[in-house]
């Protein structure tokens, strides 16, 4: 039986809001390849549509999104490095369009965002979290680093809180994540919608060509360009693709899947 299921539904509205729902949630929205490429798939096609003057993502079931997806991380252990850069690119193209969406994007978020998760936070324009949301930079746990995703979250938390979080792993609640400036807002779970809303409602007081022209201004006069950027995006898949391929990559892996601790905790 074929399931056909979307894993990215899409719900708009007569004001040019346009709500995209990672639709995983029996897997907490883990960004799978095919789930990756849907949302990439999706954001292409809003980005040229002229009627959408505003994009929030979310993600349905009990969390935002919980990273990468594990069964793929596992065939990525066994794989060459050459396959996974391949498939590491998937994800620095998605987030590199979600980054320069003309349209202003906005990032729902409850229950667990962890890794990959907060790339697609950080490329946002604006973040709202629900209280009782957590967030992780875990890949050094799994002997890998957040590297795909750097570019985005370290523009918004700047580089010593990164020091700080992508070399513990640990979590952080909501309260933190605004502290630092992962998110702009952390509101009482029962507040999310309307803060949401608040935001959005903002945003469709503005010029679109207004808010395309502020969104290149920021990236004119912090130095970004789009060949600086590509070369960017394509140094860090590499980079995150070289460590899967590794020996503490593959190990940090093995040790997650099979509930132990990793070797260089071993006592």
């Amino acid at each position: 039986m074929i399931d056909d299921t979307p894993l990215v539904e899409l719900g708009r509205d007569g004001r040019g809001l346009a709500l995209l729902t990672l639709n995983r949630p029996d897997r907490h929205n883990a960004l799978s390849g095919p789930l990756v490429a849907a949302l990439d798939a999706a954001l292409a096609a809003l980005e040229s549509d002229d009627t959408v003057r505003v994009v929030v993502l979310a993600g349905r079931g009990r969390s935002f999104c919980a990273g990468a997806d594990i069964g793929e991380m596992r065939a990525a252990a066994g794989a060459s490095e050459q396959d996974n850069t391949r498939e590491a690119g998937h994800l620095a193209d998605l987030l590199q369009r979600l980054d320069r969406m003309p349209q202003p994007t906005v990032a729902r978020i409850h229950g667990n965002a962890f890794g990959g998760a907060l790339g697609l936070i950080a490329a946002c324009d604006v973040a709202i979290a629900a209280h009782g949301a957590l967030f992780a930079f875990s890949e050094v746990r799994l002997g890998i680093v957040p590297a795909m995703i750097s570019p985005y979250v370290i523009r918004a938390i700047g580089e010593r809180q990164a020091r700080r979080y992508f070399l513990t792993g640990e979590r952080m609640d909501a309260a933190t994540a605004e502290r630092i400036g992962l998110v702009h807002a952390a509101v009482p779970p029962e507040r999310l919608a309307a803060a949401v809303a608040g935001v959005t409602s903002a945003l469709l007081e503005g010029a679109p060509t207004a808010q395309t022209e502020a969104k290149l201004l920021i990236r004119k006069v912090t130095g970004r360009s789009d060949a600086g950027d590509g070369q960017v995006a394509r140094e860090t898949a590499g980079w995150i693709a070289r460590l899967r391929a590794g020996d503490a990559g593959r190990e940090g892996l093995s040790a997650f899947l099979e509930k132990r601790d990793p070797a260089w905790k071993e006592r």
